[in-house]
């Protein structure tokens, strides 16, 4: 069925989201362009990634009345190393905006397939097709350009800066992949990405009875939260406790610093700590802790929790003396499994 009129709520949030999505798109421009964007190289499940692209992309479809089909052909490796961030980046890039060009009734298609590996490395093609309103194939050269628009009648109707497609035909440069496009106007359009990713020997990790046991290590703890906003610390306090988690909070860094100082050795098993704050900031308190003249401050684990989620700002964080970095909003299946790895 195709989707009503949106309430005024709606269009708040969908206004703060296209500005907060054009504000990451020029940054991560900027950093393209300054040879400041660096990749990462990770293992990661294709199995997950493509669960999560398909759980974005179907209720982006089922918000607008669409059908959404998805699927991979013949067999594919289940372990890659690689960005896999930034290859969600380049799918859900492509696929939202086959979303957005194509009205109701109408489907979307997400294919996958191996085309091509050697004893190391795998390339994987991506072929993303919409039923939409199509492109001139006269613009198509144009495409790729930064702002690149076909027309402003669309502009006015679909929004858009014109920075994605360049963004995602940089972001497939520097992974060493191909895009393509076919397209013609009120005939949909189809992408196809190829990316090439080194295999990875995926050695399991603990079995079911570990993995519980690790849970388990977690439940009864002490952790200590530092968020400057209530309504963050207040939410992440419940979640926390739900997971049998006893929470303590500081308001900023330096009540943070003072709160572990004045505590008993061994009360806190570990800390989740907030970046940008009044009066001390989360890289500060950091320092400031394991500078403290007691063996378990060295030792803690510290979380960070912050939005800022570029390559730089995770290597300060682990400089300051965090043990690791976890982006907001917060995910307390995440947030659990990294302190029961660390603990």
């Amino acid at each position: 069925m195709c989707r009503k009129h949106p309430s005024n709520l709606e269009k708040i949030d969908s206004s703060a989201q296209h500005l907060l999505s054009l504000i990451n798109d020029i940054l991560d421009m900027s950093r393209i362009e300054s040879g400041r964007m660096q990749l990462k190289s990770e293992e990661f499940s294709f199995r997950e990634m493509m669960e999560q692209i398909n759980t974005i992309i179907n209720g982006q479809c089922e918000d607008k009345g669409l059908i959404y089909e998805s699927r991979v052909s013949g067999d594919t490796d289940e372990y890659f190393i690689g960005d896999d961030l930034r290859l969600r980046q380049i799918v859900i890039n492509i696929l939202g905006n086959a979303v957005k060009f194509t009205d109701c009734p109408g489907t979307v298609t997400f294919a996958v397939e191996q085309v091509d590996a050697t004893d190391e490395s795998r390339t994987l093609r991506f072929t993303m097709k919409d039923t939409g309103i199509g492109m001139d194939e006269a613009f198509l050269p144009r495409l790729f350009e930064p702002f690149a628009q076909e027309d402003a009648t669309t502009t006015n109707r679909y929004g858009g800066s014109g920075l994605g497609m360049a963004l995602t035909k940089n972001m497939v440069d520097l992974m060493g992949g191909t895009i393509a496009v076919d397209s013609k106007k009120g005939h949909g359009t189809t992408f196809t990405v190829d990316i090439p990713l080194v295999l990875a020997h995926h050695v399991a990790a603990a079995d079911v009875a570990g993995a519980a046991e690790t849970a388990a290590s977690v439940v009864g703890s002490h952790v200590l939260i530092v968020e400057d906003q209530d309504m963050n610390a207040m939410i992440l306090s419940e979640l926390l406790d739900m997971e049998g988690v006893t929470p303590e909070w500081a308001q900023n860094g330096q009540i943070a610093v003072e709160m572990y100082e004045n505590s008993e050795a061994g009360h806190f098993a570990a800390i989740l700590m907030d970046m940008r704050m009044p009066v001390m900031d989360g890289l500060t308190a950091t320092r400031e802790i394991r500078k403290l003249d007691r063996a378990d401050a060295k030792r803690v684990p510290i979380i960070a929790l912050t939005a800022n989620a570029f390559e730089e700002d995770v290597n300060r964080c682990l400089e300051a003396g965090m043990d690791a970095h976890l982006s907001k909003p917060v995910d307390i299946d995440q947030v659990m499994d990294t302190l029961g790895k660390l603990l």
